[in-house]
């Protein structure tokens, strides 16, 4: 099929903190080189911040670089963190820990309350204002190669084909875009990053990526409960000790919160719902007193990556890098990524000037590893790196030994703990686990997970190829369910995911409900047998977060 190909210098695959950083930067140093440089920024969201979701509190140092004027020129931080609270939750009490025993990374004097999403619609504007061409609703679909194997670009999806494949009234072909080098800034488990991993070997040699699932409400609640700033961190309950997890809430401007829950990837017993432990969550009264009289008014979730330094694969190869949540650039013990993709952003962004400058194209930028590797988010990551593997050791063992590791050697302990088996082999048979019983929503603080997606704005056009594509049609009956009772049931947040059976209850088939995707990609992280595949429905398809 012909396609039709535009040129770039740079194409950016993702609108995320990462790849509008780049951008932005691309274009700062060409303005002070008084320089002509094109850059291509393509995004699968109908707009940008369409598809982006964190908690989030975000520490300022790395925009603060990369925009020094940001207050000035209005960028959306409006809350300044005004308060710390960090409990330990039982199912029906609270433990508050003092902040003089909380190490530093719990601490967030000096960040923000933010809706990650506006800020990148604000980065886009920032963007555009310097002469970025930016692409929304443009998914990218496939990575180009030319004869030398180096990457040359990126194909973005077609449009218009039908469940079978075949070409529909309203077909219209992908474009390709060429560029000497092509950022991928696709955020947690790329769908082309993951391929480039396989193909140019970047994970040789470093640990399995460690994941986690995000699941996040915002509300409207009373202004009676309302303290702008005031940031709340929880473990402990809904969680068992061996199972890592925990909650926040976070008060944003104009008497909104958002709350939410993290799980890690890593659980062994497929019985477990991470949706079901949020909506639990909500119900404990430390948290509930915030909600209460309040109203939801949207939902999202998403996966992020929490193996820190030692996951970190190779970033460069043969025309590109990976930066951001495409590479695994977030800080779990901080729980925080978008100041580190932003700075990962910026120093890849100066490899390539410097690259293009000397007039070359298409090889490797190693300038980005050596930079990363002597900046401060190489310290950052240097000095938090043993959390998420002490948290593997369970809940109270792991936050005592990080705390060790945090308080008394100041992140400089003289080992490096390592973690070797990757999520989706954690889980145990069905049969070895005990069953957990979830209450039913009340429809006041906990919801099923239909009228959640309802929140969340998500649309797919029915009539086109699955993006979630099962690698053997035949593996979720004989395997998932015969020895895990079909865990993708209840890891997937938006109910993608059934098992139906015939009226006697024989039969078993799973049916996927691809129009319910929020595109978290927990489905092709925790699959037991690594059998889901998630890949780009048409371009603009998706949720559409607002203030998320």
């Amino acid at each position: 099929m012909q396609r039709e190909a535009m040129e770039f210098d740079v194409v950016i695959v993702g609108g995320g903190p990462a790849g509008l950083a780049s951008a932005i930067r691309l274009k700062q140093l060409a303005a002070e080189k008084g320089s002509e440089l094109s850059v291509c920024l393509i995004e699968k969201g109908a707009e940008v911040g369409a598809h982006i979701l964190s908690g989030a509190v975000m520490d300022p140092r790395a925009i603060t670089e990369l925009l020094p004027d940001w207050q000035e020129t209005g960028a959306p931080l409006n809350a300044p963190v005004t308060e710390d609270r960090f409990f330990i939750l039982s199912e029906d009490a609270s433990t508050r820990v003092p902040n003089s025993l909380l190490p530093q990374c719990f601490h967030n004097e000096g960040n923000y309350v933010i809706s990650l999403g506006n800020l990148c619609r604000w980065l886009g504007e920032q963007a555009e204002a310097l002469g970025v061409d930016i692409y929304p609703g443009f998914a990218g679909a496939e990575v180009l190669f030319d004869e030398n194997g180096a990457v040359k670009g990126v194909a973005t999806g077609d449009m218009g084909r039908l469940k079978d494949g075949s070409e529909g009234p309203n077909f219209q072909p992908g474009m390709e875009l060429h560029a000497k080098y092509t950022f991928f800034a696709e955020g947690c488990r790329g769908h082309l990053g993951k391929q480039l991993e396989a193909r140019f070997n970047l994970r040789d040699g470093v640990d399995p990526q460690t994941y986690g699932i995000g699941l996040k409400e915002l509300w409207e609640i009373p202004s009676a409960m309302h303290q702008p700033g005031l940031v709340i961190h929880s473990g402990g309950w809904p969680m068992d000790n061996a199972t890592y997890g925990g909650g926040f809430l976070y008060h944003l401007e104009n008497n909104q919160v958002a709350v939410g829950f993290v799980v890690g990837l890593g659980y062994s017993n497929p019985h477990l719902s991470p949706y079901e432990e949020f909506q639990r969550y909500k119900t404990h009264p430390e948290i509930r007193k915030f909600l209460e009289g309040g109203k939801r008014i949207a939902y999202g979730a998403r996966a992020l990556t929490a193996g820190g330094l030692q996951s970190l694969p190779k970033l460069v190869f043969p025309g590109g890098v990976l930066v951001g949540d495409d590479a695994g650039f977030l800080n779990a013990a901080r729980i925080k990524g978008s100041h580190c993709a932003i700075k990962s952003g910026m120093l890849a962004a100066e490899a390539c000037f410097d690259a293009l400058a000397d007039e070359r194209q298409n090889d490797e930028l190693f300038a980005y590893p050596e930079s990363f590797k002597n900046s401060w988010l190489y310290d950052e990551l240097h000095k938090s790196r043993n959390f998420k593997p002490w948290l593997n050791k369970g809940l109270k063992l792991g936050s005592i030994m990080f705390g060790i590791d945090q308080l008394l050697l100041r992140g400089k302990a003289p080992w490096t703990l390592h973690n070797r088996t990757p999520d989706h082999a954690k889980l145990k048979p069905a049969s070895e686990c005990a069953p957990i019983a979830y209450p039913k929503p009340d429809g006041v603080i906990s919801f099923d997970r239909l009228s959640s997606v309802f929140l969340s704005s998500t649309n797919h056009e029915e009539d086109q190829p699955c993006h979630l594509q099962l690698k053997d049609a035949g593996v979720p009956v004989s395997v998932n369910l015969a020895q895990y009772d079909a865990p993708e049931q209840r890891y997937c947040p938006a109910g993608v995911y059934e098992i139906l059976r015939d009226e006697n209850g024989g039969n078993p088939r799973l049916q996927i409900n691809a129009q319910n995707c929020v595109h978290c990609k927990t489905c092709d992280i925790k699959d037991p047998t690594q059998n889901i595949n998630w890949v780009v429905p048409q371009g603009g398809e998706g949720p559409t977060y607002p203030n998320m």
